[in-house]
């Protein structure tokens, strides 16, 4: 048996280390280690209640409104205070384009890149893949960053700047619009579904949305050669690779449901669609360095007391667990728990895998920009965007969203008009989480199981593209 360190991995939002036992070429066991300790929750602690829509989502400059609507819905829960429609369509705007944003993002910038490595330069499809999807270099960052800055004007003219907005409270938005900025949002929107039907589709987003199974998939990725589109050279890439073979999931998905009644909220369990009780969440610190505690705790009760001596810690995340079972969250669980037909019939035929996270993602920025176009025309200037509140005292509210890389929860707890406690469970903290106390690696640690090692590997392609396809951002892992 030999050890491989592999880390810091580039193009990762926060400092990453997996450490890999490997035998025979392949991964026979993995640690991933959250390195770096941050402590927001710590910092939030007596504050003011309003102060975490300020603290909140300087956790993260590129998911930074998944936090603010995640404690704007905490604060909302104990204040008891409903948004009016407009505040909600604002909202899931500004969140959306925060979202899809991130997919664009992973897809272009963080996954695509590793085909260029040298590792493939012997493959035939490598001088394409190189050309296009070369980091910083390829033509498919000159496509794709004009468009995203474009497309990211929608948040100037909705939350007034990005990263770190103040216009989501718990009440809605403090930005209203006009007609005439509705217009202009409806134009924005047009521009993007241009690039996305030109250049990473190559279709419709219309015929992208109601592909309905995985050989329905296939099929249209033959119409055309596969350099027609980006995905579907990434269609070529994924089965010249066999990634569907790459990367298992755990064939347990959670979703908090998104964007209201859009995705629905629940659990796919092995085929097989729960419902999702999130009282029965509870943080496990066996293998994480902090102060021991008599068991899992809940979130609302648990604590982020920092011990860098716990003998058997070897992570900064802790291990979240739901009824004690290991899940695994983000765009891929959303779309099986929501049901759509392809990532049902891709994960129920071949289960989650490397492939099936990334054609989850790209999917979803085809439903969820054409949703954002119906949200648009359903704004009314001449109606309220918000709705205002008193703060209690005494008492407690959650805060449950979807960020782009899965679940995300705020929990909060007031006591004389001050925090009295704040827990956050973050995707990544979900998807990276380490062992608990029986032992169970969580999903990243059970993905990379089986992963093949070439000879003389250091930083073994396999593995980037597993955990790549996971989209993980650390510094909200260790918030």
């Amino acid at each position: 048996m030999t050890r491989l360190i592999v880390g810091p991995f580039n193009r990762v939002e926060g400092d990453l280390e997996v450490k890999l036992d490997i035998e025979a070429g392949t991964v026979t066991r993995a640690h991933v280690v959250s390195p770096l300790f941050r402590g927001f929750e710590r910092m939030l602690l007596g504050k003011p209640p309003l102060d975490a829509l300020v603290y909140a989502p300087r956790i993260c400059g590129i998911c930074s409104v998944s936090q603010s609507v995640a404690a704007a819905r905490a604060l909302a829960s104990a204040m008891d205070l409903t948004m009016p429609p407009n505040g909600e369509i604002a909202i899931n705007l500004v969140h959306a384009t925060e979202n899809v944003a991130d997919h664009l993002t992973h897809f272009y910038l963080f996954f695509m890149p590793d085909f260029a490595r040298p590792a493939y330069s012997g493959e035939s499809w490598y001088p394409a893949a190189a050309e296009r999807f070369r980091a910083i270099e390829g033509t498919a960052s000159q496509d794709a960053l004009p468009a995203r800055a474009q497309f990211m004007h929608i948040m100037g003219l909705l939350a007034g700047k990005w990263p770190h907005t103040l216009s989501v409270q718990p009440g809605g938005s403090t930005r209203t619009v006009t007609g005439g900025e509705i217009a202009r949002l409806a134009a924005i929107l047009a521009a993007f579904r241009k690039f996305l039907e030109r250049t990473l589709f190559g279709d419709r987003l219309e015929r992208i949305g109601a592909l309905s199974s995985a050989q329905e998939l296939g099929e249209w990725a033959a119409e055309k050669p596969e350099t027609s589109s980006d995905f579907r050279h990434f269609l070529h890439l994924s089965n010249a690779l066999d990634l569907a073979r790459l990367g298992p999931s755990v064939e347990r998905y959670m979703s908090y449901g998104a964007y209201g009644s859009l995705f629905k909220r629940g659990l796919f369990v092995k085929g097989n669609q729960v419902p999702l009780d999130t009282t029965v969440i509870a943080e496990d610190l066996s293998h994480a360095w902090y102060a021991r505690e008599d068991g899992p705790r809940k979130p609302e009760e648990g604590r982020t007391d920092p011990d860098a001596d716990q003998s058997e810690g070897y992570s900064w995340c802790k291990a979240p667990r739901l009824d004690g079972q290991v899940v695994e969250v983000g765009a891929l669980a959303r779309q099986v728990v929501d049901g759509h037909p392809l990532i049902r019939d891709i994960v129920v035929s071949s289960g989650g895998s490397v492939h099936s996270r990334v054609v989850a993602r790209l999917l979803e920025i085809a439903l969820v920009v054409m949703a954002m176009e119906n949200w648009v025309g359903a704004l009314n200037p001449d109606e309220p965007f918000i709705m205002h509140g008193e703060l209690p005292r005494e008492g407690h509210g959650q805060g449950m969203t979807e960020a782009a890389r899965g679940s995300l929860g705020h929990w909060l707890e007031i006591e004389k008009g001050r925090i009295a406690n704040y827990q956050i469970i973050a995707p990544t903290t979900w998807n990276f989480s380490p062992r608990d106390a029986q032992g169970t690696p969580g999903p990243l640690e059970q993905a990379l199981i089986n992963a093949p090692v070439l000879a003389g590997e250091k930083e073994p392609v396999s593995v980037q593209h597993i955990v790549r396809s996971f989209d993980p951002c650390m510094v909200c892992t260790v918030h």
